[in-house]
């Protein structure tokens, strides 16, 4: 699968991990992007600053008519002020420059840590599982 970055991608950093992981668990960018606006839980990430985020990869109705899954897609971020590329400052004039710097100054950036599917139903405020925990320990 070819990595393809998002329509509005100003809005979101995409590290290589996490693009390593989707081309490894078959995710899109979209689909990524559609966990972090519509999770189904949020939780505090495991490092400092960060969260994370999940959604049943599909739901079926069980015989009791309560929705059921039997995988998840997680997604960890971390919110940080945008740190657009100043390629052609020198080009630009020193007004524009300080136009450009003071909006992204302002703007907000979603880094994409990490994403994982996740074989199984979790339990809110549960731990993540070790082979996890390693995979994101090994990017920072």
């Amino acid at each position: 699968m070819h990595w393809k970055p998002p329509k509005n991608s100003n809005k979101y950093y995409w590290t290589s991990h996490v693009k390593m992981k989707m081309r490894h668990y078959g995710l899109s960018a979209q689909r990524i992007t559609r966990v972090i606006k519509s999770p189904m839980r949020i939780e505090e990430g495991i490092t400092e600053n960060t969260v994370a985020v999940v959604q049943p990869q599909s739901t079926k109705k069980g015989k009791d008519g309560k929705k059921t899954w039997t995988n998840e897609i997680w997604v960890m971020y971390q919110i940080k002020k945008n740190t657009a590329s100043k390629k052609d400052d020198a080009a630009m004039d020193e007004k524009m420059t300080a136009f450009l710097g003071a909006l992204n100054q302002n703007t907000k950036q979603i880094h994409i840590i990490s994403a994982w599917r996740y074989p199984g139903k979790t339990v809110p405020g549960e731990g993540l599982p070790d082979e996890i925990l390693q995979e994101i320990a090994e990017v920072g």
